[in-house]
C-alpha cells in the first residue's frame, strides 16, 4: 500500500510538472495571437487549468469556457483542436489544457464529524473548525433514494435553485446558483438470518483518559448490547490497550459463550496511557488468528483516540498491518467516545484500513450503533467504491464541492482500482452536494455521476451512472417539494458555518435553526429535531436570535 501510495505520488508530481509546462505554453499562443474567451465565459483557474488532482484546489472550481477550437473529449475529458476554421490557430498545440470539469472522490459513510460536534454544542462549546466535515453531516440524515434491486448502487441526481439572492432566507451571493445532490444508495440489508456470519475483533481503548464520564462505562454498556443481538454462529475477541495491548478473549463463538463475552467486558478497567498502535497491532493479529473464510472478518475500534504512546501516526500505523488488512479482508470500524476526541485520528485510520467511523455519545446512541446498525450493516456491498462528476461546460459556469475534501481522487484514477475508494455496507446512503452556477440562459444536461465499485468477494469492477438536466433543478430550495433535500441543505450550510466557510446562499445561524424546526415538524423525524437543537446551540453561543419560525415568511425570508 506504501509503495504504491509512493508511485501514485511521483506519478502526480510528474504528471503536474508537465501539464504546467503544457499550460505555459498554452498561456504564451494565446497572448501572440490575441484570443481569448468572451465576458462570459468561467474564467479559467490556474490551479486548475491541467487537471490536477481535485486536493490541489481549495475554493470554487470553474467549468471550461466553450471556446474556440475546443471540444470535449470522451468521458468529459478535453479533446484535440477541433481545427474547423472557428478562430483556431494551426500553430498551437492539440494538447491545450482546459479547466477541469471533473470531480472525483471515494465514497464515505462515516458520520463521526456530526456526532461529535453535537456533543460538543451540547456541552456549550463550538467544536474545532478543523473537525467540521460537511459530508458527514449530509450523511447523518435519511434522503429517501430508491434503492437498487441487485448489489451495487443506485444513483440519483436532483437539485434546486438556492434563491434570487438579495440576503434574507436565500442567504448572501445566492444569486444564479443552484445546489446540485448526488446520492448513491446500496440495497438494504437482509434480515439478521440471511447476512454471513461475523468475527469480531474488539480493541477497547483502558487509557486513563477513558474513565471519564461517559468513555470506558459507555463502552461496556455498548458492547453488551452488541453481544445479545449477535448470532449464535458469530464469533468475538477482545482486546484491550493502554501502554500495552492485552488479549482478554480470543476469537470465541458466541453460542453458548455469551455469558464469558459479558464478563470480559465487565473487567475491563482504565489503566494509564493510550497507545494505540499495540492496540491495532495485536487486534489485527488476534482477527487473522481467528479468521474464518467466507465470513465477515473485522476489527472495531472503541476509544477516545487520543493517541500518546507508542507510534502516533495512523499511516504508520496502518502500515504495520497491512498485509492481513488485504490478504484476509479485514475492514476496521472506529466508535469515538468522550468529550475530548481525537477525531482526525480515528477518522484517518478508518479511512486507510477500508472501513467508516461514528461517534457514540450516549446510551441511545450506543443503542442505535450496536442494535440497530452494526449488525445489519457487516456485510459489505461494495469495496473501493469511487464516484466521478462529469459536469457539461456548455451548461454550468462553475461548482464547487461541498465537504469530501480529504476524499478527493485524481480524475485520470478513476478506473484504476489498485487506488483506494470507500467501503460501503447494506442500506447505506451517500450524498454529495455541489454548489453549481448556470450559464445565462443554459439548456441541457448539467452534470452526469459515475460511481464505480468492486464486488466484495469476486473483486470484479462495476458502474452506475445517473445525470440531471437544467429544467430538473429550477425549482425553489426553500420551501420546494424535497424535504430530504432541504434537511441536507440545512446540515451542509449548518457545517461549513461551524468551519467559517463561504457557501453562496448560506442563510444565517438563526435562519437554520428555524427551518431545521420546521422541517422537524413536517418530516416529524427525530434526527432533524436534533439537527434544530444543534443549531440553536451554535446560535446561542454565538449570541444569535432565533427567528419566530409562526406564520408565513416573506418571498426571499424564511419560508
Amino acid at each position: 500500500m506504501h509503495q504504491r501510495s509512493d508511485r501514485r505520488t511521483a506519478g502526480v508530481r510528474a504528471r503536474g510538472r508537465a501539464a504546467a509546462l503544457l499550460l505555459a505554453g498554452g498561456m504564451l499562443l494565446t497572448a501572440c495571437s490575441g484570443t481569448g474567451t468572451g465576458a462570459d465565459d468561467a474564467v479559467p483557474d490556474p490551479r486548475s487549468g491541467a487537471r490536477a488532482p481535485q486536493g490541489t484546489y481549495d475554493g470554487t472550481q470553474p467549468a471550461p469556457g466553450p471556446g474556440p477550437g475546443r471540444q470535449s473529449g470522451k468521458n468529459g475529458e478535453s479533446g484535440k483542436n477541433g481545427g474547423d476554421g472557428d478562430g483556431g490557430d494551426a500553430a498551437e498545440p492539440d494538447t491545450v489544457a482546459v479547466p477541469d470539469y471533473l470531480s472525483t472522490f471515494a465514497l464515505d459513510v462515516d458520520t463521526a464529524s456530526y456526532g461529535y460536534a453535537r456533543r460538543t454544542l451540547g456541552d456549550g462549546r463550538l467544536p474545532n473548525a478543523a473537525d467540521i466535515r460537511p459530508e458527514e453531516f449530509v450523511n447523518s440524515f435519511k434522503q429517501g433514494y430508491e434503492r437498487p434491486k441487485g448489489n451495487g448502487f443506485s444513483v440519483t441526481v436532483d437539485g434546486a435553485r438556492i434563491g434570487p439572492g438579495s440576503g434574507g432566507g436565500a442567504g448572501s451571493g445566492a444569486s444564479g446558483w443552484s445546489l446540485l445532490r448526488v446520492g448513491l444508495a446500496t440495497k438494504v440489508a437482509p434480515p439478521s438470518s440471511e447476512r454471513p456470519p461475523a468475527a469480531l475483533t474488539f480493541v477497547v481503548d483502558i487509557s486513563g483518559s477513558m474513565s471519564a464520564p461517559g468513555r470506558l462505562e459507555l463502552v461496556r454498556k455498548s458492547l453488551n448490547l452488541l453481544t445479545d443481538e449477535l448470532r449464535d454462529d458469530d464469533s468475538v475477541s477482545l482486546v484491550t490497550f493502554s501502554d500495552e495491548a492485552e488479549t482478554r478473549l480470543p476469537m470465541t463463538r458466541v453460542q453458548g459463550n455469551r455469558n464469558r463475552i459479558r464478563e470480559a467486558v465487565e473487567e475491563m478497567r482504565a489503566a494509564q496511557s493510550t497507545n494505540v498502535e499495540a492496540g491495532i497491532t495485536r487486534g489485527y493479529e488476534e482477527s487473522v488468528k481467528g479468521h474464518r473464510k467466507g465470513v465477515t472478518n473485522r476489527v472495531v475500534l472503541l476509544s477516545d483516540a487520543l493517541a500518546n504512546t507508542g507510534d502516533t501516526s495512523a499511516d504508520n500505523i496502518l502500515e504495520k498491518i497491512d498485509s492481513a488488512r488485504r490478504e484476509y479482508g479485514i475492514t476496521l470500524f472506529g466508535v469515538g467516545v468522550g468529550s475530548e476526541y481525537g477525531d482526525a485520528f480515528m477518522e484517518r485510520l478508518t479511512n486507510r484500513g477500508d472501513g467508516h467511523t461514528t461517534y457514540v455519545g450516549d446510551e441511545e446512541q450506543a443503542r442505535k450503533v450496536f442494535v440497530d446498525q452494526l449488525p445489519a450493516h457487516l456485510e459489505l456491498r461494495a469495496r473501493d467504491a469511487k464516484a466521478q462528476v462529469a459536469f457539461d461546460r456548455k451548461t454550468v459556469k462553475q461548482f464547487r464541492l461541498i465537504g469530501y475534501e480529504n476524499r478527493k481522487v485524481a480524475d485520470e484514477d478513476f478506473r484504476d482500482d489498485s487506488v483506494d475508494g470507500g467501503e460501503v455496507g447494506p442500506g447505506h446512503t451517500v450524498t454529495a452536494l455541489y454548489a453549481v452556477r448556470l450559464r445565462e440562459g443554459a439548456s441541457g444536461e448539467v452534470a452526469r455521476a459515475t460511481v464505480r465499485w468492486l464486488d466484495p468477494k469476486s473483486r470484479e469492477a462495476h458502474e452506475k451512472s445517473g445525470s440531471v438536466r437544467t429544467g430538473a433543478i429550477g425549482g425553489k430550495l426553500w420551501g420546494g417539494e424535497s424535504r430530504h433535500l432541504q434537511v441536507a441543505a440545512v446540515a451542509a450550510y449548518f457545517a461549513d458555518t461551524l468551519r467559517g466557510g463561504d457557501l453562496p446562499g448560506t442563510p444565517t445561524l438563526g435562519e437554520l435553526a428555524s427551518r431545521a424546526s420546521r422541517l422537524a415538524e413536517e418530516t416529524e423525524d427525530s434526527s432533524v429535531r436534533k439537527l434544530a437543537t444543534a443549531i440553536g446551540q451554535a446560535s446561542e453561543i454565538h449570541g444569535v436570535e432565533v427567528p419566530d419560525d409562526g406564520g408565513e415568511a416573506a418571498e426571499g425570508e424564511i419560508g
